[in-house]
């Protein structure tokens, strides 16, 4: 599938979105899908596509697969994480659009970057909140489910970009509507406790 610079566009930012949960599953399915010739990467991509890469991925999601499902492991995890998936997906985003004007490389990389660095936000937060819990079948589900989101979103990018960057867009606005509204709770947590403290004070 030939990809217009528009299209082109709404798949590598639904794919920075996917880099953001799981790198590895996203760089391994790009590879696969472009070896089955079910799409055309560009050019710059064309690393992807070799096996020692396709393995090496492979390999990598395989050790996310059982890290990611342990208990404050999968904290520590993500963590280190920040520095691997948010920078794979602005390398990502800006050696597929080699061939868009250097104004238009420069704010996809940096989109794909945000986008990337926005679900990987939400992925850390959602384990900050569900590690807690005393049984780890929360942490199993949960890991699943990004991981499958990584996957299908990937895919359905390269058949479907701008529906894609739609269900990106919408997941993305959650992320941060959620994220405002646990900065406003916390706030008036931080808020109470103080006017307590000054109450109570002599």
């Amino acid at each position: 599938m030939h990809f217009s610079p528009a299209e082109l566009t709404a798949l590598i930012i639904a794919t920075c979105f996917a880099a953001g949960l799981n790198v590895y599953a996203t760089v391994g399915t790009l590879g696969l899908l472009a070896r089955a010739q079910v799409v055309e990467l560009p050019p710059a991509l064309g690393l992807l596509t070799h096996w020692p890469v396709i393995g090496a991925s492979v390999a990598l999601y395989m050790l996310e697969f059982i890290a990611d499902k342990i208990p404050a492991i999968d904290l520590v995890w993500n963590a280190l994480q920040t520095f691997v998936r948010v920078p794979v997906a602005a390398l990502l985003a800006y050696a597929a659009t080699a061939q868009l004007s250097p104004s238009a490389q420069a704010l996809t990389t940096a989109v794909g970057a945000i986008v990337a660095l926005a679900a990987h936000g939400a992925k850390t937060a959602a384990r900050v909140a569900v590690t807690p819990s005393p049984e780890p079948l929360s942490n199993i589900a949960l890991s699943l489910g990004e991981d499958a989101v990584a996957v299908f979103v990937t895919w359905f990018a390269t058949r479907h970009p701008f529906w894609a960057l739609a269900i990106v867009a919408a997941l993305v606005a959650i992320i941060v509507i959620a994220f405002r509204r646990v900065v406003r709770a916390l706030r008036r947590v931080f808020q109470g406790a103080s006017r307590q403290l000054h109450s109570s004070a002599p």
